[in-house]
């Protein structure tokens, strides 16, 4: 009598209510959301926070807070995600999502609320940023197990793809609210997540209940250390690779880099075979024998990196070139690239749940090794297409573009929690999770350092020529054409007026007529200046893309058919495992 009382008051809130999942889909969704929205709102916005605390990124001195306000999100959230789906499988996925939810919305506040100026100023941002991402991490790590046992097998594909479409399309949507919001005040980047926040957690805490089976054991507070610390020595390293050391244009023979990258690469073998020894692991590296699971996450690290390459490189294309071509102000790009990759995310929201499910019936192989083949072929013609192009061309590139992400992400993100036994999906989704993250972070690295190489070898001759035309003596036109080219990369990307910023220190401009110097920093100068350049290493970045997405589609292939985990034996046991 009290259990059907409980049940008649709590409705669909109950965990047995047969429309739970549906609540189970709509918060975990909004959970996801807003983890990822946040690890790309700030790309875009950087100009606007900058500015508003009073602090030029361009500056020698300034680059490692321009480094860390860009990648401490997204490296925190690629180092814990694993760790704390573990956690949930052995403390509960809901409380440790739960508590994501209560840790991202105090950090959110936080960040309204900026006390400082200049580099403190910077520090308090980065500093909750990186707490943000904890409550992130716990997001992220869990809502995809949450769902896997809410809902049965034959509709997880559904399910999933509306989870995981979020989490992807969230990253582009980061870009659009990002470019809005920064247009009328720095501090509504951060307060748009307060609502949602406070929403989120008190109908997480009301709504959510623990129905999945948990794993046993304690903490492996080894393995969680030595991970964390490997796969951050890893990732910084190659962050910092894309910064000029001595006379290189790149950090890679930077010592401090190559220990970073080298000595976590060491921690991280190390961590494979401490799992293997320790009774209670941190990961089961025995899901590694999964064939669904292996291929299936080897597919997602390159779609992933790929997919960032694409995000960095369309932004600086449009902010850096395009828009000042068509009459747009540096201050007004970041807003209206936004609006302009609208397109891409599109056709993830288009394709991503008609392709999760579609999986639910014919599995995951075809849509997603389509998908990722479409990407690739998305990337090649980017290639074809002018640097002054036609929007309408552009348009329906990256249109197509995010149709095969979308056809590929939904099916490979369900195909790998099919795959795994039912108490270890906390740490799959969150080894999951670290290579999409992961990879987000490793494409900074691997394709600014490209784009920085590609621009190396044409950039300083057009711009001694082009400066020098204009009225700049050939001692600054040397010198300027001297600097590294991550400076007029870093420009474009945050949409600043880079002949301004590489000039300004130099005195240059107030030498000059004042027709000659408002040529300099105009807005069509540079653009016109670094088309060609920009093509050459554009030429390299999306070749490196089309063959990750390539080697992903074999990777898809090479999942094998429809696998579903059975726990235990069932008497149709042949229909819920098979290969087709």
């Amino acid at each position: 009598m009290v259990e059907r009382t409980v049940r008649e008051r709590t409705g669909i809130f109950n965990k047995d209510h047969p429309n739970y999942k549906w609540i189970a889909l709509s918060n975990t969704t909004l959970g996801i959301l807003m983890a990822t929205i946040n690890g790309s709102i700030v790309l875009i916005s950087l100009p606007a926070i900058f500015k508003g605390i009073q602090l030029n990124p361009l500056e020698p001195g300034n680059v490692s807070y321009l480094l860390w306000m860009l990648m401490g999100y997204i490296l925190v959230t690629a180092v814990l995600v694993m760790s704390f789906g573990r956690l949930g499988d052995i403390y509960g996925r809901v409380r440790i999502y739960n508590l994501g939810f209560v840790v991202f919305t105090i950090s959110a506040i936080a960040l309204v609320f900026d006390p400082f100026t200049s580099g403190a100023g910077a520090l308090w941002l980065i500093g909750w940023r990186v707490v943000q991402a904890v409550g992130g991490s716990m997001l992220f790590a869990n809502s995809t197990a949450i769902l896997t046992d809410a809902f049965p097998a034959n509709r997880r594909g559904f399910a999933i793809g509306i989870n995981q479409i979020a989490a992807i399309a969230g990253t582009f949507l980061g870009l659009i609210v990002g470019g809005v919001l920064a247009s009328i005040d720095w501090h509504a980047i951060f307060i748009v997540s307060v609502p949602f926040g406070i929403l989120g957690t008190i109908w997480s805490y009301k709504s959510l209940h623990e129905v999945g089976a948990r794993g046993t054991g304690k903490v492996d507070w080894p393995g969680n250390i030595v991970f964390g610390v490997g796969l951050t020595a890893l990732l910084a390293g190659i962050t910092y690779g894309i910064q000029p050391y001595g006379g290189s244009s790149t950090g890679w023979t930077n010592p401090w880099v190559l220990l970073g990258i080298i000595g976590g690469v060491a921690l991280l073998v190390g961590f494979v075979f401490l799992e293997l020894r320790v009774r209670f692991p941190m990961f089961d590296m025995r899901l590694f024998r999964i064939r669904a699971f292996v291929w299936g996450n080897f597919a997602g690290l390159l779609a992933s990196v790929g997919r960032g390459g694409l995000q960095f490189m369309l932004i600086i294309w449009l902010q850096g070139i395009w828009l000042p071509l068509h009459g747009y102000s540096y201050e007004s790009t970041p807003l209206w690239a936004g609006i302009y990759l609208l397109p891409l995310t599109i056709g993830f929201l288009v394709s991503g749940p008609i392709s999760g499910t579609l999986s639910d019936r014919f599995g995951a192989r075809t849509f997603a090794t389509g998908g990722l083949v479409l990407v690739a072929a998305t990337f090649m013609v980017l290639l074809v297409i002018p640097v002054n192009f036609d929007y309408w061309m552009f348009a329906i590139i990256t249109f197509l573009n995010g149709i095969g992400s979308g056809m590929f992400a939904a099916p490979n993100r369900t195909a790998i929690m099919n795959s795994v036994p039912a108490d270890q999906r906390g740490a799959a989704s969150g080894m999951t999770g670290t290579f999409q993250n992961a990879g987000n972070s490793l494409s900074i690295g691997i394709f600014f350092s490209l784009m920085i190489a590609g621009l190396s070898t044409t950039l300083p001759s057009a711009l001694r020529a082009g400066l020098t035309a204009h009225g700049v003596s050939a001692a600054v036109a040397n010198q300027v054409a001297a600097t590294p080219p991550v400076g007029s990369l870093f420009a474009a990307f945050l949409g600043y007026n880079p002949i301004a910023s590489i000039l300004g220190p130099t005195g240059a401009l107030s030498s000059l007529s004042p027709a000659g110097a408002a040529a300099l920093t105009g807005k069509t100068f540079f653009p016109q200046l670094i088309a060609d350049p920009f093509h050459a290493g554009l030429v390299i970045v999306f070749i490196a893309a089309a063959i990750m997405s390539i080697i992903g589609a074999a990777a898809s292939l090479a999942m094998g058919g429809k696998y579903v985990h059975v726990d235990e034996p069932v008497p149709n046991a042949a229909e819920a495992l098979s290969d087709v």
